[in-house]
């Protein structure tokens, strides 16, 4: 991938000069608005802060959840400033609107070295258009904020699969460079696609079949184990005929899997015990079943123990594991047993010189909010989207406009 990078700009020489950066500070909140996972945060730090340190003008823009193209004060980046400047340990000022009076008046103030994060720039409805003209427009005023001899920094892997303004089209416009976490990422997914050493192994949770289709039908044929868990395991067993009592079921998948299970009966292992529960509660009555005997009306939350002890022997033995997506609720401690043993094998696997990916998204979240080591893996990917599109071996937009 002939792209210019961070370091490529920072020997160009960046002091004075204004740089805009796309990062990914698209974390969870609670319903206070308290950051419950400063993952993304974290990972955006080293671009910023080099930056900071060569003296440029740093404007920053980011998403936060899924406002419908207006300000909506619940996602608000403030609580994301504070966390960011605590992180960097300066001020950073945050916008009152995305490429407004208060973003211009604000952006022509900054000296070098300062940090200016604009508003959610999904609070503007030209961000997601799918219209070229609208989207470029938007980016006009984005480049605007950074002035004639600005440059722009793509660090926000998590949205690189989005043909958006402030990932897209504005790379069109300005000297453009990918940053420290975006060059990583792709170096990273280039190792699982191009050179994985043997075996390779794959784990796949969540709750739909249907998210995890492409991502299946890319790599079963390249890898030596598929290990499926989490909600989609269920319409894998429905497709063998058994029944799944109420447990999360996408029907009309149900074919499909049937015909993967034929075509990768050797590569795919599917739970062989469940745990179930009366109901979907942290509370719920819970019990350990063999995958064929869910009862009527019960759901199943997370893989039991025999499949975790299965998965584990499978995993350790790896040399290459892709993780995407979590075995159950881990969300809920009484079904988080499927989740820990699976990512503690992982981390095992890493100890004995495997190369491990955890692919963002909810398994990101799990191996924090579990108390996992993080160095126990090789790379934690702060983008689950982008590295499923990646390895299903689409063109990701945010990348492609970066290549020279």
């Amino acid at each position: 991938m002939a792209v210019k990078t961070l370091q490529d700009l920072l020997s160009e020489g960046v002091e004075g000069r204004g740089v805009l950066v796309r990062s990914d500070l698209n974390v969870p909140l609670d319903d206070n608005g308290q950051i419950t996972d400063p993952g993304r945060i974290i990972a955006s730090v080293p671009t910023i802060k080099a930056l900071v340190e060569a003296g440029a003008k740093v404007v920053v823009t980011a998403h936060l959840g899924r406002p419908k193209g207006e300000p909506d004060p619940k996602f608000s980046l403030a609580p994301v400033a504070v966390q960011l400047a605590e992180l960097l340990g300066r001020n950073v000022q945050l916008a009152g609107d995305v490429v407004g009076y208060d973003a211009l008046s604000r952006s022509e103030g900054l000296t070098d070295g300062d940090v200016l994060l604009l508003e959610n720039v999904r609070f503007d409805p030209r961000e997601t258009s799918k219209d070229d003209a609208e989207r470029a427009k938007l980016a006009a005023a984005l480049v605007e904020l950074v002035g004639d001899d600005g440059a722009f920094v793509s660090d926000g892997f998590g949205v690189v699969h989005r043909k958006q303004a402030s990932v897209y089209d504005v790379a069109k416009l300005l000297p453009h460079y990918a940053g420290t976490l975006v060059a990583a990422e792709v170096e990273v997914l280039a190792k699982l696609t191009e050179n994985a050493e043997r075996p390779y192994a794959v784990v796949l949770g969540g709750s739909k079949v249907s998210d995890k289709l492409a991502v299946i039908e890319a790599l079963a044929p390249k890898v030596d184990t598929l290990v499926i868990g989490g909600g989609m395991c269920f319409t894998f067993l429905a497709a063998q005929g058994l029944p799944v009592g109420a447990s999360l079921l996408q029907e009309e998948m149900i074919g499909t899997c049937k015909g993967l299970l034929e075509r990768y009966a050797d590569v795919i292992h599917l739970p062989r015990d469940i745990v179930v529960a009366n109901k979907f509660a942290a509370d719920a009555d819970s019990k350990v079943v063999a995958a064929h005997e869910i009862p009527e009306g019960w759901l199943g939350l997370d893989i039991g123990p025999e499949s975790v002890s299965r998965f584990a022997a499978l995993l350790t033995e790896a040399r290459t594991v892709f993780w995407n997506g979590p075995m159950g609720v881990f969300e809920f401690e009484k079904f988080e047993a499927g989740t820990r043993g699976v990512a503690e094998s992982i981390v095992t696997a890493t100890g004995k010189g495997a190369f491990t990916v955890v692919g963002g998204g909810d398994s990101a979240a799990a191996v924090r909010a579990l108390g996992l080591p993080e160095d126990g893996f090789s790379h934690i990917s702060t983008g689950g989207g982008a590295s499923l599109e990646y390895l299903e071996g689409k063109e990701l937009p945010g990348i492609a406009v970066l290549e020279d």
